[in-house]
């Protein structure tokens, strides 16, 4: 069984947010197939691409795991509503917890209901900040292709 190295972005900017994103991680780390590696510093950030009167928290997470992309992105959705998300219109939203795939290993997807690396983690700072700050204090086999892609 591969073992893969990914990055997660989560973020929450519903309740309480930080309680939000630590329970997100609590429960990966439950799950015997992932092994949690390093969480990022927490950032508080503006809503991007709808308007909130409600800041972000956002993380940056690498994880090893076997878990194949797909049944991770359900694994990530399913973990979204234990949380207690709702999907209530299309388009961006205030939302309780966000948990999205952005890299993992060097793969390269793009389908309709997954594209790794992340279509817009380079104009999403709240991506970029975390991730370099995991850059800089871990070594993992795909950094430098991550490197690359910041670029």
């Amino acid at each position: 069984m591969e073992i893969h190295e990914v990055i997660l972005s989560i973020g929450s900017n519903l309740g309480d947010r930080f309680k939000n994103i630590d329970q997100s991680v609590g429960i990966l780390q439950k799950d015997a197939r992932i092994e949690l590696v390093e969480v990022s510093s927490y950032l508080e950030n503006e809503a991007i691409g709808f308007e909130s009167n409600h800041l972000f928290i956002n993380v940056c997470v690498l994880i090893k795991t076997s878990i194949p992309p797909f049944d991770l992105l359900t694994l990530l959705k399913s973990i979204e509503k234990e949380i207690g998300r709702s999907y209530s219109k299309n388009g961006y939203e205030d939302r309780l917890i966000d948990m999205d795939i952005i890299f993992y290993s060097d793969f390269e997807i793009s389908t309709d209901t997954l594209t790794i690396p992340h279509r817009k983690f380079r104009e999403r700072d709240f991506v970029i900040f975390p991730l370099n700050e995991i850059l800089k204090s871990t070594s993992f086999s795909f950094s430098n292709y991550i490197k690359q892609n910041l670029g």
